[in-house]
């Protein structure tokens, strides 16, 4: 059996960037996704498409095929005010490097990685984390399987499976993930 439109796959790998090991999946603990539904970079599962178990993978994906390239805009500085609680500010969370759930003014939910600390504002990173880094990816395809019916309407992890990546509700509305419709 090969790696194609879903299929149940798992795998370990190792991911770098600029050198250093950003994370280790293990063959005890593998990732698993049915492939094809938007549950990981397309880009990767280019890479893997039609691998069989026990194939190796080793390739590298630019940041534009990735996480995309930093986006100066979504970096912006907020008042400290934003970060006030029942009327005080809650300086304990306001360092650089914590990542902090923030809502924007349409509702969305988004992390943001605080940047800078001044004296009456924060600088906060909405970018994802490996946002204009190169991704070098290796690894082994450890498992391939048919998905069920039942995965294939809710997700491998009972999660709604849409093109978007899951982003979509559980009653099939997509117009918060703005993916065009789910499958």
């Amino acid at each position: 059996m090969e790696i194609q439109l879903n299929k149940v796959v798992s795998l370990s790998y190792t991911l770098e960037v600029d050198g250093d090991i950003i994370e280790t999946v293990t063959a005890e603990k593998p990732m698993q996704f049915i492939f094809g539904t938007g549950y990981l970079l397309p880009k990767f599962e280019d890479n893997v498409n039609g691998k069989k178990v026990g194939d190796t993978f080793d390739f590298k994906l630019a940041a534009e095929d990735a996480y995309g390239n930093v986006d100066p805009e979504a970096i912006v500085e907020l008042p400290k005010r934003v970060f006030e609680v029942d009327g005080k500010i809650q300086e304990n969370v306001l360092f650089v490097g914590n990542v902090l759930p923030m809502m924007d003014s349409e509702g969305n939910r988004l992390n943001g990685a605080i940047d800078e600390v001044k004296e009456d504002t924060i600088v906060m990173n909405f970018n994802h984390p490996l946002a204009g880094a190169e991704l070098h990816f290796s690894g082994k395809v450890e498992a391939i399987r048919e998905a069920t019916e039942t995965e294939l309407t809710n997700g491998l992890f009972n999660e709604k499976v849409s093109s978007c990546g899951g982003g979509c509700s559980s009653a099939g509305d997509c117009s918060s993930c703005g993916c065009g419709g789910c499958h």
